[in-house]
C-alpha cells in the first residue's frame, strides 16, 4: 500500500495563534463548554483525520491575564470527546514528572477501553515552574534528571498495560470464572524512581497499549523519542531543518533496533487558508495586530531561555543573544534552536519576532490557497520530512473548517490522504502493530 499521510488536529481552545481569543470568529467564550470540543473533534472526524490532540500545562505558565490556553484536564475531556466520536484518534498530554505510572496507566487504559481502541499519551517531562509549585515542588529536576524518570515512568506504564494477557477475561459463568488469575500479573518493578507491584485493574485495552508520542527536540528527548515514541511531535520554520531531524531520529531508532517505519514523524503547521493569497495573508496581519507585547515577551523568554524586556521592540534582535543554540552538543536545544534560526534568517526586530512566534510559538505558520497549502504539504511528505503534520489552526473552529473543507480534499485527490478509515483504532490510523503482552508465553 502507498504510504499515507497522518494528519492530527492540535486543539487549542480557540486557536494557535496567541491572539486569536481577541478575533471576533473564535469561540473565546465556549473555552469551558465540551460541546466546542466535542465539535471540533466530529468535524476532524468528518474529514478522516487520524486524531485530535490536546497538550497541557498544569500551571498558569504565562501569568499574564492575556491568555488561558490549558484549562480542561485533557484526559477527561478527551474521554467526553469519545461519547460522541467513532474513529478519530485521542491524545492527551501527560506529565512523567508531575504523576506516578499506576495512576497514570491506569487512566490511558481506561481512556482507551472507553474509545474502543483510540487512545495516544504525548510524553512531556513538563519545565513550567508554574507546575512544579503546584505539586509541593519549588522548581523541575534538572532537565537529565527528567528524562531518566520518564525512560524509568514509560517501562512501568508498558508493564501495567501488558499486566493483563489478551485472553484473561474470560466470562466463565458455568464454572463461576470471570478472569483467568494466571494469565494476571504482577510486575514487581523495582527501580531507581519507582516501586509498583501491579497488576492493573482492568483488562488489556483493545490497542494493548494507547499510542505512545513524544515531543521533545533537545539530545535527551530525541533519545527518549528514538527509543519510546511511535510518533513525534516535532516544529521545524524550513524543509532542510525537518529532513535533518527526520532522518537523526530515524537512525537513532534503528540504532536501538526498532523498525524506523514504526516512528512517524509529524512536524506541526499552522494554516491560514483562504481563496487567495493576498485574503490569508490579510488574515494572518489581523490577527498580529490584536496581539499583547507583554504575553509575547513572556512566551519568548520560555523558548528562548531569558528575557528581551531590556530590547525595544523596533530594535534588531542580537543573534549573539542566543549562544550555543543549535549546536549539537547543546542537550537543551530545540525550540531555542527554532528561535534562532529566525533570528538568524531573517534578522528581524523584536516586534517582528513577536509576531513571527505569536502564530504557532515556532512552528511552521504557512498562508495561502488550499492549493498553496497542500502544495507545502505534498512537498514536505515527498522529501522525506514529514509523515504527517499536527495541523495547528491559528483560529478556531473558522480555519480548522477551512482546512478540513478545502485543503484535505486536495490531498485526497493527490492519493496521500485516506478517502475513509481503513480500520477503528488509533494504530490501524497510524499503521503500527499492535505490541503484545511482555507476560504473553505465545
Amino acid at each position: 500500500m502507498p504510504r499515507q499521510l497522518v494528519l492530527n488536529a492540535f486543539l487549542h481552545d480557540t486557536g494557535h495563534h496567541e491572539a486569536a481569543w481577541r478575533h471576533l470568529h473564535s469561540g473565546a467564550e465556549r473555552i469551558n463548554d465540551i460541546s466546542f470540543y466535542q465539535q471540533i473533534a466530529q468535524k476532524a472526524e468528518a474529514g478522516k483525520l487520524d486524531s485530535v490532540f490536546l497538550a497541557d500545562v498544569p500551571g498558569l505558565a504565562y501569568d499574564t491575564g492575556h491568555r488561558l490556553s490549558h484549562g480542561l484536564d485533557p484526559i477527561t475531556l478527551l474521554s467526553a470527546v469519545a461519547a460522541v466520536t467513532s474513529r478519530i484518534g485521542l491524545i492527551a498530554s501527560a506529565s512523567t514528572t508531575l504523576s506516578d505510572p499506576y495512576t497514570l496507566a491506569r487512566q490511558f487504559a481506561s481512556l482507551d477501553t472507553i474509545s474502543n481502541g483510540r487512545a495516544g499519551w504525548n510524553i512531556v517531562t513538563t519545565y513550567a515552574k508554574a507546575a512544579a509549585r503546584n505539586y509541593g515542588l519549588d522548581d523541575m529536576p534538572p532537565h537529565a534528571e527528567r528524562y531518566l524518570r520518564a525512560h524509568e515512568f514509560v517501562e512501568v506504564a508498558k508493564k501495567l498495560w501488558d499486566s493483563w494477557e489478551d485472553d484473561a477475561l474470560v466470562v466463565d459463568r458455568d464454572k463461576g470464572i470471570l478472569f483467568d488469575t494466571a494469565m494476571v500479573h504482577a510486575i514487581d518493578h523495582h527501580g531507581d524512581f519507582y516501586k509498583v507491584r501491579g497488576p492493573l485493574t482492568l483488562p488489556r485495552s483493545p490497542q494493548g497499549r494507547p499510542v505512545l508520542v513524544q515531543a521533545g527536540a533537545s539530545n535527551d528527548g530525541r533519545e527518549f523519542a528514538a527509543k519510546h515514541a511511535e510518533a513525534v511531535f516535532t516544529a521545524h520554520q524550513t524543509i532542510e531543518d525537518a529532513r535533518e531531524f527526520y532522518t537523526d531520529l530515524k537512525r537513532q531508532a534503528a540504532i536501538f533496533g526498532r523498525n524506523a517505519d514504526q516512528v512517524l514523524i509529524l512536524p506541526g503547521i499552522s494554516p491560514f487558508v483562504a481563496d487567495t493569497e493576498q485574503e490569508a495573508r490579510e488574515l494572518a496581519h489581523e490577527l498580529n495586530a490584536l496581539t499583547v507585547p507583554a504575553y509575547g515577551l513572556a512566551q519568548l523568554q520560555v523558548m528562548a531561555g531569558q528575557s528581551f524586556a531590556d530590547l525595544g521592540l523596533d530594535e534588531k534582535v542580537p543573534l549573539e543573544r542566543f549562544g550555543q543554540a543549535g549546536n549539537v552538543l547543546d542537550n537543551n536545544r530545540g525550540r531555542r534552536q527554532v528561535v534562532a534560526n529566525i533570528v538568524e534568517r531573517d534578522k528581524p526586530t523584536l516586534r517582528e519576532l513577536l509576531h513571527q512566534l505569536a502564530g504557532a510559538r515556532g512552528h511552521n505558520v504557512v498562508a495561502g490557497t488550499p492549493v498553496q497549502i497542500a502544495d507545502i504539504i505534498t512537498e514536505w511528505f515527498n522529501t522525506c520530512a514529514a509523515d504527517g503534520f499536527n495541523v495547528m489552526p491559528p483560529l478556531y473552529p473558522t480555519l480548522f473548517n477551512a482546512f478540513v473543507d478545502k485543503v484535505v480534499p486536495i490531498l485526497q485527490e493527490r492519493g496521500l490522504f485516506r478517502i475513509d478509515y481503513a480500520g477503528s483504532t488509533l494504530r490501524d490510523h497510524y499503521g503500527l502493530s499492535r505490541p503484545q503482552s511482555q507476560f504473553s508465553k505465545r
